[in-house]
């Protein structure tokens, strides 16, 4: 039913895996080829491209449903529905920002410092020209096939270059001067295709199935048993997304209490719940997490 287009490059393995992840695997002859396919009656064809091109693609109708980050989609001025953010990196859930450096000596604080004719090198000349014109700036923006970083001081006076931690910038010698887009991955759709409303029931349950999974990520499933006299002192301090799931045992000797954490809170957690009374303390993992 679907023509569906996957990011290759940064986002490739990342993706793969949250696919994988949702029981949508993709299936493709080797790790060089453009087509793939998926095992699933909502998805009719796969192919991987460059996430530069996915927007455009997307929006020009020939794929139904693509993804692709924020800062493409915005570069290309593509004209598409964003089904949602999917908030995952090619290394973490935090989003990637395009900033504007500067020398980490240089004189200029704010985007007014800057000279007309100020020299720039980017990735994104679309974005980047049209903040430039907002700003009342002119400047002569030259394209960087790469390594943009390393172009100031000796070709360009500034970088408006992509980061996640801002690490690499700061080893360039660079100082962020200011944040010109913050970029999540999205999941993207074609209008037309987004209009029909099979098509449009068949994104959305893949979407589902895609935040599932991100939603679990870092979270466990917490089950254990408690006796009447010390529930609540149990489920005080208990977190939960709504309210932990209580059922009372065969008999009446207790409860099950059950309730979705944070992974990284169990240590402080577990030895709490047995201080308070819990015993019988299961911790599962959770593959998807849908609301």
């Amino acid at each position: 039913m679907l023509q569906l287009v996957l990011p290759k490059g940064s986002l490739e393995k990342a993706t793969f895996e949250l696919f994988d992840n949702a029981d949508l695997p993709i299936h493709r002859n080797s790790s060089v080829t453009y087509k793939a396919t998926i095992n699933d009656p909502r998805i009719d064809t796969v192919r991987i491209l460059r996430p530069q091109e996915i927007g455009q693609y997307v929006a020009e109708g020939l794929f139904d449903m693509g993804i692709t980050g924020r800062d493409w989609i915005e570069e290309t001025e593509a004209d598409v529905v964003s089904l949602g953010e999917l908030r995952y990196s090619k290394a973490t859930a935090k989003p990637v920002r395009i900033v504007l450096a500067v020398p980490e000596n240089s004189p200029w604080r704010d985007v007014s410092d800057l000279p007309n004719g100020v020299k720039v090198s980017s990735e994104y000349p679309g974005i980047t020209e049209r903040w430039f014109e907002k700003a009342g700036v002119e400047a002569d923006i030259r394209l960087s096939y790469g390594a943009t970083e390393a172009k100031v001081p000796d070709i360009v006076d500034v970088v408006v270059d992509i980061t996640e931690t801002g690490r690499a910038l700061a080893a360039a010698g660079l100082r962020i001067m200011d944040t010109m887009l913050t970029s999540y991955t999205e999941l993207i759709a074609n209008p037309a295709a987004y209009a029909d409303e099979s098509k449009r029931h068949a994104m959305e349950q893949i979407h589902t199935l895609l935040q599932g999974v991100l939603d679990a990520r870092g979270q466990v499933l917490v089950k254990l048993n408690v006796a009447k006299a010390d529930l609540d002192a149990v489920t005080e301090i208990l977190p939960s997304m709504k309210a932990p799931t209580v059922n009372e045992l065969l008999g009446g000797s207790g409860y099950s209490v059950e309730t979705v954490v944070p992974k990284n809170e169990i240590n402080i957690l577990i030895p709490a719940l047995r201080d308070a009374g819990a015993s019988d303390i299961l911790e599962m993992p959770i593959s998807k997490m849908v609301p």
